[in-house]
């Protein structure tokens, strides 16, 4: 079973015409960059949600134990936050990498914090995807991210960590909040 998309990414042409493109971040991306850009801002998209349906074989699991980390959900009303960062397409290669394991380029329309919108990239785990893991109960998605770690460390640190960026952002998700209040009981118990 492959779970790597780089090479389906690559093919993508979304913005490989550009000299500049806004990237729209919803996971760790949102206080963990891990690359250069010129710009960074808060900014929303409209009509989706975040989830830890996505698993992770590569960064906070193992193919024997995969990780959970969040993808977006198709949620027609909702809307989710996160960061946009403006790179160039020079940033592709590092980003098609690090989003290999599931993730796909997509082109979704944002909205920053004074109104003003753009068009930018975004990379979402679709469930045809091999490393689909998919909706469960808080308490088991809790209890994999609990237990789970894998080349980036402890897959706990990547949801707490989300956590804590939404709230110093000032930014509600009643999911990632409730699966980090769970991590946290199970790693107090």
């Amino acid at each position: 079973m492959s779970f790597d998309t780089t090479q389906t990414n690559r093919a993508n042409a979304h913005f490989a015409d550009h000299d500049e493109l806004w990237l729209f971040g919803y996971g760790s991306l949102i206080y963990k960059a891990g690359f250069e850009y010129d710009e960074r801002r808060p900014a929303t998209i409209e009509g989706w949600v975040r989830r830890f349906w996505q698993g992770s074989h590569d960064h906070r699991g193992t193919p024997d134990a995969p990780g959970r980390v969040v993808t977006l959900v198709e949620a027609p009303g909702e809307t989710c936050f996160g960061m946009a960062y403006r790179i160039t397409p020079a940033h592709f290669e590092y980003l098609d990498h690090r989003e290999k394991n599931g993730y796909l380029r997509f082109a979704q329309p944002m909205t920053f914090a004074d109104g003003s919108a753009e068009k930018g990239l975004v990379y979402i785990a679709t469930p045809d995807n091999a490393a689909w893991l998919g909706e469960a109960s808080i308490d088991a998605i809790a209890r994999q991210i609990a237990t789970s770690t894998g080349p980036s460390g402890p897959n706990r640190d990547y949801a707490l960590g989300l956590a804590d960026a939404l709230h110093a952002h000032d930014a509600h998700d009643d999911h990632v909040f409730a699966v980090a209040d769970r991590v946290r009981e199970l790693i107090d118990a």
